[in-house]
Order: C-alpha cells, then structure tokens, then sequence
C-alpha cells in the first residue's frame, strides 16, 4: 500500500547561469504516476532560454500546533489588533 499526497516529489527551476551567480526561477512541479513508470509535470512556465533542472522536494515543516485554516486568522487578529 503506498501513501497518495497532493505535494509534488520534485520542484522545477528555470536555470540561467553557473555557479553561486546563477538565477534560479520556479517554474513548476512535478509528481509520479501511479504505476512508478513516468511523472506528471505542471509547468506554470516554459522558458527559451537556461536550462530546466527538476530536485527533489521536501515540504517545510508547518509551525507547531498551527493548522492552515488558523494561520491566516491569527495573521489578521494579529494585524487588526496593532494597526488600530
């Protein structure tokens, strides 16, 4: 039994440069197919030039004991509060 997620296994860069002066630009995400033979790639762009280099990805931890439906409440709580 294999576990489904919605995050993507690798992230996709458009690449212009070498080196520590490189430009590295997101350019979308890509996930495997059920049968392990290919993957489904989304590109919110396609660029002319540079390269496209594809890494693996690996979620950020979420902040202890927030939810994603809290987070944006307690931002704007917090906002409300010092701005008036």
């Amino acid at each position: 039994m294999t576990t489904e997620t919605n995050s993507p296994a690798f992230m996709l860069y458009r690449v212009d440069g070498n080196g520590p002066d490189a430009r590295w630009t997101k350019i979308g995400a890509a996930w495997p197919n059920r049968d392990g033979k290919g993957f489904n790639i989304l590109c919110d762009a396609v660029p002319l030039q540079g390269r496209i280099v594809m890494r693996a990805y690996t979620p950020k931890p979420k902040a202890e004991g927030a939810t994603d439906a809290e987070a944006p409440k307690a931002r704007a709580t917090t906002k409300k509060a010092g701005g008036r």
